[in-house]
C-alpha cells in the first residue's frame, strides 16, 4: 500500500490569507468604482478564486460586469496580490507543528486550491513550507478545479499517493463537497472563510485548531471510510 496522503486547501485551512485577498479585491473595486468590501462581507466572496470573488463582489453591489471589465479587474486583482506575496498571511496557530507531525509519521502531503499554482507556491514558499509538500495543484493546474473530484485525485496521484489512503483537510462548502464526491473522508476546519458553520455542509469530522489534526485521528477516519 502507498503511503498515506493528507491534501489541505490552502486559503482559510493552512493559511489567513484574508487581509491579503482583501486588500487586492478592494484594489480591483475602486478601479470599477465600486465601495470597499469590509472584512465580514468578504467571507461571502471567497473560496472559488479571484474571477468569483470579483464577479460576487459586483452582484451584491447590483452592478453589471461585462466579460472584457471582468478580464481588466481580475489582471488588477491578480498583479496587486502577486506583488505582495506574502503579505500578511500567516500560517494558522498550529499548522507548522501539525504538517511536523504528518512528515514525521511518514505521511505525504499535497496543497489542492482554488488559487491559481503559481501564486500558491509563491506563498508556500515565502513561508517556509514548500517543503513539506509532494504537489502543490491550484485551479489552473488542470482542466479542471474543485468542486470538480477529479482536482482532489489527480493531485493525490501527481504526490504519488492513492485515493484510497486519503485524508482532505478544508475549510468550505467547495472542499468538503469535492472530497464527498472522490469518496474521500474530510475534516473541516470551522475559522475558515464560508459564510455558513461547516458543520451544516456534513463533514467526517469539524475541528477548531490543529493541535486536534493528528496521525493517529487520520488514521482512524481513513479506515473508517474504506
Amino acid at each position: 500500500m502507498t503511503r498515506p496522503i493528507i491534501v489541505f486547501d490552502l486559503d482559510g485551512t493552512l493559511v489567513d490569507t484574508a487581509p491579503d485577498l482583501l486588500d487586492s479585491l478592494n484594489h480591483s473595486l475602486a478601479a470599477s468604482d465600486l465601495a470597499a468590501v469590509d472584512e465580514a462581507g468578504f467571507r461571502r466572496f471567497v473560496g472559488h478564486g479571484g474571477r468569483v470573488m470579483i464577479e460576487r463582489a459586483h452582484a451584491a453591489q447590483n452592478k453589471a460586469l461585462v466579460a472584457e471589465e471582468h478580464d481588466r479587474l481580475l489582471k488588477l486583482f491578480l498583479d496587486h496580490y502577486t506583488l505582495n506575496i506574502p503579505g500578511k498571511s500567516r500560517p494558522y496557530p498550529g499548522v507548522v507543528a501539525a504538517l511536523d507531525r504528518f512528515q514525521a509519521a511518514g505521511y505525504l502531503m499535497a496543497v489542492c486550491t482554488n488559487k491559481y499554482e503559481a501564486n500558491s507556491a509563491t506563498l508556500i514558499g515565502a513561508l517556509g513550507m514548500s517543503s513539506y509538500f509532494a504537489a502543490i495543484c491550484g485551479q489552473d493546474t488542470f482542466a479542471f478545479r474543485k468542486p470538480d473530484p477529479r482536482h482532489l485525485t489527480e493531485t493525490i496521484r501527481l504526490a504519488g499517493g492513492d485515493a484510497e489512503n486519503a485524508l482532505m483537510i478544508g475549510d468550505s462548502q467547495t472542499d468538503i463537497d469535492t472530497a464527498k464526491a472522490a469518496g474521500i473522508p474530510v475534516v473541516a476546519v470551522d475559522f475558515g472563510y464560508t459564510d455558513r458553520h461547516v458543520r451544516e455542509f456534513e463533514p467526517t469530522l469539524v475541528i477548531s485548531h490543529f493541535d486536534t489534526l493528528t496521525p493517529d485521528l487520520a488514521e482512524r477516519l481513513i479506515a473508517a471510510a474504506r
